[in-house]
């Protein structure tokens, strides 16, 4: 690699989630060692290390939840818990010598392109860190989102939110529950087997299927452990049932699958829900895929209970002792549980921080201005040797292939470029357009845009009414386009006299 000098490290990756983690695995694996993950909290493991509320566990088989090259025979439930996805992370970090390059409790702040130098500055908690090149591996879901109610800040019982819970406050007494998503679905099964008195705040009623969960008995781990090879039958056959559910709800809304999985849930609903006008209100109006998939066997039967109730109005403010809503009716609590998920989308959040790239071009107001796109999801042109994990088109049925595609995406780029001495690895402005026009003609026969998905009020539309968060294609073609690319696609090139812009660089700092 040319010029090293001037720089901290080769390459920087942000996060230690399990895309930060699989991007330090792969970067070892390709011979480059010359790198630091930082990450602002002091251990690893990402959402599956912020999340800890009441029964936070995955949404998919765990088979189908794990790295690739990485089975485990040991998870304990068929959607694993949240503690047994960190001490995964932490296995993969021990086993794959990923705990030498961690730099935990360093926020990074701020990034900046070097135009001269060809490098990235990173502004940290711990002062400026310069590295040829940059994987932003921070994930998708790394803001809580806090919603815009008046006077939230003036209430006075204990304020949670679902990604920062707080272990000190018991969930006794008067709870209320803001939002029904993913998160919510765990917490409020178990709010209110706790509370004295649990009222569920719903603004969007959502479709709920039946979670086929089990305890994995322990002869079959011990099978697992003794015949490794055997874990691929479960893998793939997660695999294969989320493709079939990708493809089938979110790309191309078959009328099949889309009615048999809306039954099933209306079935759980009818079977669980006695109360006619609850469950009148526990309907969806838009059809299934239009939000995020959830799956209990608990949530709609918690609202049998005598001690829960739901509420549907809108909240119109919080107080100081509870919620007031437009029906004029005030709701006392001593817990208000904020389960309303993460900023995703919000200019605030994409990036999660200030990135300025080549000619001072901010990356946040380049994709606010134009359409929220990465190429192949994971490369821009303002931003030169920066990658983004979870970017923009990115992500298909699988969480882990989606990291793993990214990620051979990146190293190879940075490999590309070690090999042809090349300082600077730019995606070329063409392949980038033609990249975007595909991705948004392609998501045009989603479910998305042939369904009432304005009524679910979800999170999956950006401000362009596009819906960047999936990638409208198979898992197969996503896995072998980010693989193979053709290179051509990118500018390869190398300072014209690195010397001497160094030594220019040098002359302005002295001056």
């Amino acid at each position: 690699m040319i010029a090293a000098s001037r720089t901290d490290f080769e390459v920087v990756v942000v996060g230690a989630g399990f895309s930060g983690i699989c991007a330090a695995i792969r970067l070892r694996q390709a011979g480059i060692h010359d790198f630091v993950v930082l990450d602002k909290a002091d251990d690893v493991g990402g959402i599956w290390r912020d999340n800890t509320y009441p029964d936070v566990g995955v949404d998919i088989p765990i088979w189908g939840y794990c790295f690739s090259f990485e089975p485990n025979p040991d998870w304990r439930h068929a959607y694993a818990k949240g503690h047994e996805l960190q001490t995964y992370a932490t296995r993969c970090v021990e086993k794959y010598g990923v705990r030498e390059h961690l730099q935990l409790g360093t926020e990074v702040t701020a990034m900046r392109f070097d135009d001269d130098l060809d490098l990235w500055v990173l502004q940290t908690g711990r002062g400026a860190i310069r590295a040829r090149f940059v994987i932003n591996a921070y994930g998708a879901l790394g803001h809580p989102k806090m919603p815009d109610i008046p006077g939230l800040d003036s209430f006075g019982g204990a304020l949670i939110h679902s990604a920062r819970w707080d272990h000190t406050v018991p969930l006794a007494g008067r709870v209320g529950v803001i939002g029904t998503g993913s998160s919510a679905v765990q917490i409020i099964p178990e709010a209110a087997e706790r509370a004295e008195r649990l009222t569920v705040f719903q603004r969007t009623p959502i479709w709920v299927i039946p979670k086929p969960d089990f305890r994995i008995p322990r002869l079959l781990r011990m099978g697992f452990r003794m015949f490794p090879f055997l874990l691929r039958i479960p893998r793939w056959i997660v695999l294969l049932w989320l493709e079939l559910l990708y493809n089938g709800v979110f790309r191309f809304k078959s009328p099949v699958t889309v009615t048999a999985l809306e039954r099933l849930a209306g079935a759980a609903l009818r079977s669980q829900v006695p109360d006619l006008d609850v469950r009148a209100r526990l309907s969806p109006h838009y059809r299934f895929g239009c939000k995020f998939l959830t799956l209990s066997n608990r949530y709609y039967k918690t609202f049998a209970r005598d001690n829960v109730r739901l509420v549907s109005e809108n909240i119109e403010l919080v107080d100081a002792t509870g919620v007031g809503t437009a029906d004029g009716q005030h709701h006392e609590l001593d817990t208000l549980v904020m389960a309303t998920g993460f900023e995703v989308f919000e200019r605030t959040s994409l990036p999660r921080y200030p990135i300025t790239g080549i000619g001072g071009v901010d990356l946040g107001d380049y994709l606010h201005d134009n359409r929220n796109v990465c190429y192949e999801g994971v490369t821009v042109p303002p931003c030169p040797n920066a990658f983004v994990i979870h970017g923009p088109y990115s992500m298909t049925g699988s969480f882990f292939m989606t990291i793993e595609n990214a990620v051979a995406h990146a190293v190879r780029c940075i490999t590309e470029g070690r090999r042809r001495g090349a300082t600077r690895v730019a995606v070329k402005a063409e392949p980038y357009a033609r990249f975007a026009e595909e991705m948004i003609t392609r998501q045009a026969r989603s479910i998305f845009y042939n369904s009432n998905c304005e009524q679910a009020r979800s999170f999956y539309f950006d401000q362009n009414g596009d819906v960047p968060l999936f990638r409208p294609s198979t898992s197969v073609e996503a896995w072998w386009r980010m693989r193979r690319f053709p290179l051509a696609d990118y500018a390869f090139s190398t300072c014209a006299s690195v010397g001497q812009r160094e030594q220019r660089a040098g002359q302005r700092g002295a001056s």
